[in-house]
């Protein structure tokens, strides 16, 4: 093994232990029309800024979570089931950071 075997190789464990850890988080469901139902599918939140000030150094990381998202699946999923990623946008501002994870945390909110 190579030293760039072994940093791809706790890079990968990295990026599966966090989506790991969001899955769990996160209602196991699809929001439609205000209500959650269960779709077989593990969603993800992703709430980063796309917009804003914050917006040119956290584009970067919302494409990386997609591209873990992307190998997760390609390996089988996480715990045989599709992560479906689910993305918000923090707009570069701390109220709107809270209300959106308020959104993912909260069906109802």
């Amino acid at each position: 093994k190579t030293r760039a075997d072994e940093h791809q190789g706790s890079r990968m464990i990295s990026l599966v232990a966090t989506v790991a850890v969001l899955a769990c988080l996160w209602p196991h469901g699809a929001r439609a029309s205000g209500s959650w139902e269960y779709t077989g599918e593990i969603n993800v939140g992703i709430l980063h800024s796309l917009t804003g000030t914050m917006s040119i150094s956290e584009i970067t990381l919302v494409s990386a979570d997609l591209m873990a998202i992307d190998e997760i699946n390609a390996a089988g999923g996480l715990l045989g089931k599709k992560v479906v990623p689910i993305i918000a946008d923090g707009a570069s501002d701390w109220d709107v950071f809270a209300e959106k994870a308020g959104e993912f945390t909260n069906p109802n909110h």
